[in-house]
């Protein structure tokens, strides 16, 4: 069964649609990995839920920080905006249902026999894996149990440190910054959360995978950083948010073959 992991598709559906093409995709034998962000600022993000739930266990996702937003606002808390393209995806009749299925999603998967692990963002250095792992874990539970109160906490730079979240708050939200939000980190391991080009001024901020260089880690599979074009020289971490949402593209890599496959992003039209 081959297993293709796919960058942050955010409502790009027909570029979904033509990459599943190009790896000549079987929804029946084949497997997608989602790196999270399924929806937001592209133009079809209702059809992309709908498309993404009903391939059942022939697809795995993890949340990004798009789709934790979106939820956030069913609830009240976050804010979508027009550029957001959500409104289709707001008025739609199965709203209730999509969103309980995406509210269902993990912020990390991990597959502990091959040592594969997809995450949004990354994999912070200030964590071991079992920590990131139960971190995570009781993050869904809080998604799960009592969303409410996770998005109304959910907000927010600070802890900034793993060893700095004094209690459940903080330690779900520098969980959901890590995992959603991360790109750069200083050189302790704080999370800086402003920076998002590729190639940072400020010589104190450091690509959180750095850290990892010379760490034993898992195979790591991400998205949320466009600005990279899919470029990450460390071993074993493979960036796979292309941009496509921006017109760059949407890419793919297959776990088996190691192959990468990519298509033309989505053109806004003026």
């Amino acid at each position: 069964m081959p297993r293709y992991v796919i960058g942050d598709v955010q409502g790009c559906f027909e570029q979904l649609q033509q990459l599943l093409v190009l790896i000549d995709f079987k929804s029946d034998r084949d497997q997608l990995w989602f790196c999270g962000d399924l929806i937001a600022r592209g133009p079809q993000s209702l059809q992309t839920l709908r498309f993404v739930r009903d391939l059942a266990d022939n697809a795995i996702t993890v949340l990004g920080n798009h789709d934790l937003n979106f939820l956030a606002s069913l609830h009240g808390y976050g804010r979508v905006s027009a550029a957001d393209q959500l409104q289709a995806l707001q008025q739609a009749a199965d709203l209730h249902q999509l969103a309980e299925w995406l509210q269902q999603q993990p912020l990390m998967h991990f597959n502990s026999q091959e040592q594969l692990l997809l995450v949004h963002a990354g994999l912070a250095p200030c964590w071991t894996l079992p920590t990131a792992l139960s971190a995570a874990a009781e993050v869904s539970q809080s998604l799960t149990q009592n969303p409410a109160l996770l998005f109304s906490q959910m907000y927010g730079n600070q802890p900034d440190l793993w060893q700095d979240a004094a209690d459940e708050a903080a330690r779900h939200r520098f969980t959901i910054n890590a995992c959603t939000r991360m790109r750069y980190c200083l050189a302790d391991g704080r999370l800086e959360l402003k920076e998002k080009g590729e190639v940072s001024a400020n010589p104190d901020l450091i690509p959180w995978f750095e850290f990892w260089r010379h760490t034993p880690h898992p195979t790591i599979f991400f998205g949320h950083w466009a600005a990279l074009q899919g470029r990450c020289d460390v071993e074993q971490i493979h960036a796979l948010d292309t941009g496509c949402v921006w017109g760059n593209s949407l890419t793919a890599y297959c776990i088996e073959s190691q192959r990468r496959y990519s298509v033309t992003g989505y053109i806004k039209q003026l």
